[in-house]
């Protein structure tokens, strides 16, 4: 136990540093083990506040979020721990539906 009664204010601003990169830690952590359900390319859905569900495909791993393309051309950077696995349509797969164009590469 840290009695903080006894700490000056220099050694309490470095203890709130201390805490507050603990926390960023344990967060990108927990961010990180959501990463592992998914994998590049997958079909995820997602919804934002004030929109509907969003479909589209994982296109890259961030350090806090992942990268993904909307059906409709979109790029969303959305944290795991929202994202569902999308339900894959055989159809979609078959005539090629989940392609998407990105121009300027």
């Amino acid at each position: 136990m840290i009695d903080i009664d006894k700490l000056n204010e220099a050694q309490l601003i470095d203890l709130n540093h201390r805490v507050v990169t603990r926390l960023r830690f344990l967060r990108e952590m927990r961010a990180h083990a959501h990463m592992l359900d998914f994998s590049i390319g997958q079909k995820v859905s997602f919804q934002p506040d004030g929109h509907p569900v969003l479909n589209g495909i994982i296109s890259k791993y961030n350090r806090k979020t992942v990268t993904v393309i909307t059906d409709n051309g979109q790029q969303w950077n959305v944290s795991p721990h929202y994202l569902r696995k999308a339900e894959s349509s055989s159809a979609s797969m078959v005539d090629g539906a989940n392609a998407v164009s990105i121009s300027g590469r």
